[in-house]
């Protein structure tokens, strides 16, 4: 599993689409998401009302809510494999 900031950077140019890094990277517009909640207070709101924003510019239909059944626990390396082997990308956040 990668972890990026999608926020940072330039668009990477069209002669480097055969490096692996560029062809593994995460296309934010269609590929699954995993949303992964902390399990705080007010994080199931914050990240549904992250995915009901991303459906403005993409289906929502592959976008996963999962969360954590503790927050004062890390998220058991199950729901870490899980999370690895099914999607592009995750949206990780936490509120209270």
């Amino acid at each position: 599993m990668r972890i990026v900031n999608p926020s940072f950077g330039l668009p990477e140019a069209a002669d480097n689409a055969s490096d692996p890094a560029v062809a593994i990277a995460t296309d934010w517009g269609k590929d699954p998401i995993a949303i992964m909640s902390n399990s705080k207070p007010n994080a199931r709101e914050l990240l549904e009302g992250v995915r009901d924003q991303m459906g403005a510019f993409r289906g929502t239909g592959n976008i996963d809510y999962m969360f954590k059944d503790s927050a004062a626990q890390p998220a058991p390396p199950e729901l870490i494999d899980k999370i690895a082997a099914n999607y592009k990308g995750a949206i990780v956040a936490l509120a209270d």
